[in-house]
């Protein structure tokens, strides 16, 4: 029988783009999705059907839109990068030959309907190739589903399954379940389970409306409200099939393809295989296998320009300015500037409680002025008055149209706060760009980037200042050699930016990661860090109290096992007592070759005393208490009567956010001490703590970039994924699963994102190491595209030095290509992870944008924390509600996944009560 093969190409464009990395040839073009789609049009060639086409949506409104102006309103404009993607893609597409229709009026689904009816009352067989869920219906006999980004078919018995209903009743079921992408009512709360269900009872939508009455709870509610809107969503989501075309299913054969067209196209976006395809003069096809991102032509690029401009690293002129005529000339010459780079000089590191000494600014490299505002020395030449400057110079730094730049600005901006001047319009910040750039190539400091990048060595602090018990402050350091280092620092910061910023421009995923996450990510963590958290002092005291009684019996039992006296904190009397004289096993050995006793190697013996675990414990209480209980304390800011962290963009190479001063990354959540110290993080009167927290964001973005059908489906039903997965490995119906079971599949879930071995799942669950590699056999079975992701992934890192996020965070890595195994093993898991790892930063950044924008200007919400993937803010009590929505809501839409972003908000006095 004669076969058609219909490509949805709208859908595989956005799902290419969405699901692979976004790659990008020599001159920085967006080549991503291309890759992805030109190798499906190259596995569909291979296939050598009769008939095909390539079918798009055309620009403009359809008839969709005439019936319900909102439908797809809420669908976001097509990324840019995206959108350059879209002409090569139509060009390469007609240079193979493919007919492409594109029909005004309706959308792709509609044409691709018509079409397929049509082959099948001429008894052609008609396979559908799309990722999108609404072609379902079109399924029967003669009709089939193909993804081929995840290689799934679906038939008939295919949709029933994966939806339960067959594919007569899909349209009954997308009309009570809604789509939230295309805007369609749908019943609010009907999952797929639910429709399901009701088409199982009522036979189909009429029948589920006739019936709507004896459907109880919340959810009849629901769908009792819903039903005048439900014969609009079905025929939104039907499909029209009797769209009037100009060409019938078997006018659509392969056209002779432009040799000299794919050429100079494959070349332009480094299609390697393609190309060699083309010159042999082979029919394109992909590699086995199905399709294959090509990534061969991606070139890791240099960490600094092949050829700086030397006059980046020449001297500069510098002036101090200690009068009016000077002030107002550089005034002028700030108002003038399109982009300003500044920083402070202060008395302390602390942003919170230094005062300010004076301000640098730098408008054209290689000149720049220091402005000393407090310098206090015995015969200290007169200077500007602080606060009159400072008035003057307000106008300039709010002013959003006016291009800021800075060295880790956030501190400035911190400072800057404290005199009623709040900076906007900031541009960039060399810390980032080269954070951005690549974050593992150097520190990110100035003084290590302007040596990197320029070439160029600053004048240290301690230059200028001493060190250690010898060192003066700032504001004790004479005006002539002030001038010298603070006007450095200005001038420093715009040369690096003329280093860094064309390099982030070559490389176009690169520099959207910089613009729309990094940069406007500055001021909402300079407004946390402004705001604090109120802590609940008393509470801590009494805590260390209690810590330090606990300790104290740890140390008796302790003692008691070992039979003798000894200093739990001494790893010397340690090895002593645990190797010697109990004669445990020395797992692991310290640089010198002596028994090490740090955690890891305690954990390996835990299983064979009492010992190991205890001292582990004590370990524990220890930290809590020195870092937690003890400290919060004593570091409440006297001024505002808060403890205020410090966040740091620059310190992870995955993007995570790290603080410090306290670091609350680091608070245990499981256990009862570190859930107690999470009580003292309290609200004020008549506020509550509210904590939103992503569900699994990572194990979902695995889902989301593997494109797995099996987890994408165990997350899409909402269900308990990792009893899902179980049910999957084990072979077994979902309640049918035991808890060890689960343990085990959510052991593998996580696990693998981090590179678990047979060998550590065997540790974690307490079995033999063939029995964990044969869950591990198993999961892989039944989840192939996740081994497909690690897999490409992995070659991805060796071949091109670096792995990338969804939004195109690059991350390098060392020791791929190492002789050393553990290095080179190490290095691999850390390809795998950093994607997921990344995303997931890079999703929690984009949400605290979001948020961060609807609370501007409330009185009502403060966001004070990120910790991990959790925002903790503050709101006022008769606001709780209104805000909760608003942040799940905002949080759940900062990226568009395969799967749902799920967000779970807790509202209490304090934080635990609210986790």
């Amino acid at each position: 029988m004669a076969q058609l093969i219909l490509i949805d190409g709208s859908s595989y464009l956005y799902r290419a783009f969405h699901a692979l990395p976004p790659l990008s040839n020599a001159q920085g073009e967006p080549t991503g999705a291309l890759f992805g789609v030109v190798n499906m049009l190259r596995s569909t060639l291979k296939a050598k059907p009769d008939y095909l086409a390539f079918v798009c949506d055309a620009p403009g409104p359809t008839f969709r839109n005439a019936l319900y102006d909102q439908y797809k309103a809420h669908r976001p404009p097509m990324p840019d990068d995206l959108r350059a993607q879209v002409e090569p893609m139509m060009a390469i597409v007609g240079a193979l030959g493919f007919p492409i229709l594109c029909e005004p009026g309706v959308e792709a689904d509609d044409v691709i309907g018509t079409l397929a009816r049509q082959a099948q009352a001429q008894g052609i067989d008609v396979v559908i190739s799309t990722g999108d869920k609404d072609l379902a219906q079109l399924v029967g006999p003669h009709v089939t589903l193909v993804n081929t980004m995840t290689s799934s078919t679906l038939d008939v018995a295919g949709v029933t399954e994966k939806f339960g209903v067959p594919p007569e009743r899909i349209v009954d079921f997308l009309s009570l379940t809604g789509d939230s992408v295309d805007n369609v009512p749908g019943v609010p709360k009907c999952g797929p389970k639910t429709a399901a269900k009701w088409l199982a009872e009522y036979g189909s939508l009429d029948g589920v409306i006739a019936n709507a009455d004896k459907v109880g709870g919340k959810i009849g509610e629901a769908l009792r409200a819903a039903l005048p809107a439900l014969p609009l969503s079905r025929e939104l989501v039907t499909i029209k099939t009797d769209v009037p075309l100009q060409l019938s299913a078997t006018d659509l054969t392969l056209r002779e393809r432009d040799t000299d067209a794919l050429r100079a196209l494959f070349t332009r976006y480094e299609f390697k295989a393609a190309l060699k395809d083309l010159d042999a003069g082979a029919a394109p096809a992909p590699e086995a296998g199905g399709v294959i991102v090509e990534v061969a032509a991606a070139v890791v690029l240099p960490d600094r320009p092949a050829a700086p401009d030397e006059s980046l690293a020449r001297p500069g002129d510098y002036e101090l300015v200690t009068t009016p005529e000077r002030f107002a000339a550089w005034l002028r010459k700030l108002r003038e500037a399109e982009l300003i780079a500044f920083d402070t000089e202060t008395t302390s590191i602390d942003a919170m409680q230094a005062d300010i000494v004076g301000v640098s600014f730098a408008v054209e490299p290689g000149k720049a002025c220091y402005i000393p505002l407090g310098h206090d020395y015995p015969g200290a030449p007169k200077q500007l008055d602080r606060d009159e400057v400072l008035r003057a110079l307000k106008p300039v730094f709010e002013d959003p149209a006016k291009g800021k730049l800075g060295q880790h600005a956030k501190y400035d901006i911190n400072i800057l706060s404290h005199y009623g001047i709040a900076v906007r319009g900031l541009r960039h910040d060399s810390m980032l760009e080269s954070y951005v750039w690549n974050a593992t190539a150097t520190r990110h400091d100035m003084d290590s980037l302007a040596r990197k990048y320029l070439g160029y060595e600053t004048v240290k602090y301690e230059q200028v200042a001493g060190k250690g018990a010898k060192q003066i402050p700032f504001s004790q350091v004479d005006l002539d050699t002030a001038c010298r280092y603070a006007a450095e620092d200005a001038d420093v910061t715009l040369r690096l930016h003329h280093a860094l910023w064309p390099l982030l421009e070559s490389v176009p995923t690169l520099r959207a990661v910089y613009e729309s996450i990094e940069i406007p990510l500055v001021p909402v963590l300079a407004a946390m860090e402004q705001c604090g958290v109120l802590i609940d002092t008393g509470q801590l005291r009494l805590q260390s109290q209690q810590l330090g009684k606990r300790m104290l019996e740890l140390q008796q039992q302790a003692r008691g096992l070992a039979g003798r006296e000894f200093n739990l904190d001494s790893p010397k009397q340690l090895q002593a007592i645990l190797f010697d004289e109990l004669g445990l096993t020395a797992r692991l050995k310290t640089p010198t070759g002596q028994p090490s006793t740090n955690e890891e190697a305690l954990e390996a013996i835990a299983d064979e005393h009492e010992l190991p675990r205890l001292i582990l414990d004590y370990r524990g209480l220890a930290k809590l208490r020195s870092t937690y209980t003890d400290k919060l304390a004593g570091i409440v800011n006297p001024r505002t009567g808060r403890v205020h962290t410090s966040y740091h963009q620059g310190a992870v190479a995955t993007g995570r956010i790290s603080s410090s001063d306290p670091n609350l990354q680091n608070i245990p959540v499981r256990t009862e001490e570190g859930r107690r110290i999470r009580q003292a993080f309290i609200a004020p009167p008549g506020w509550k703590v509210l904590a939103a927290d992503y569900s699994q964001i990572e194990l979902r973005i695995m889902a989301h970039l593997s494109g797995d059908e099996g987890l994408l489906r165990a997350f899409r039903e909402g269900g308990d994924v990792h009893r899902a997965t179980a049910a999957e490995v084990f072979g077994l119906k979902p309640d049918e699963v035991t808890p060890n079971q689960r343990r085990a599949a959510k052991a593998i879930n996580f696990g693998l994102m981090y590179g678990m071995s047979a060998f550590g799942l065997a540790r974690q669950l307490g079995v033999d190491r063939g029995e964990a590699g044969d869950y591990m056999a198993r999961y892989f079975s039944r989840y192939p595209g996740v081994r497909a992701f690690m897999d490409a992934t992995r070659e991805q890192a060796h071949r091109d030095g670096y792995v990338e996020t969804i939004f195109g965070r690059r991350l390098y890595l060392e020791n791929l290509n190492s002789r050393n195994q553990a290095h080179r093993a190490g290095a691999e898991r850390a390809a795998v992870n950093a994607p997921m790892q990344g995303s997931a930063a890079d999703i929690i950044k984009r949400a605290m944008i979001a948020v961060a924008a609807w609370i501007d200007g409330r009185d009502d919400v403060r966001m004070l924390m990120q910790v991990h993937d959790e925002l903790v803010f503050e709101v006022r009590e008769d606001a709780v509600e209104a805000v909760r929505a608003a942040v799940v809501e905002r949080m759940s839409g900062a990226a568009a996944l395969s799967v749902p972003l799920l967000v779970e908000a807790g509202v209490g006095a304090n934080w635990d009560e609210a986790h």
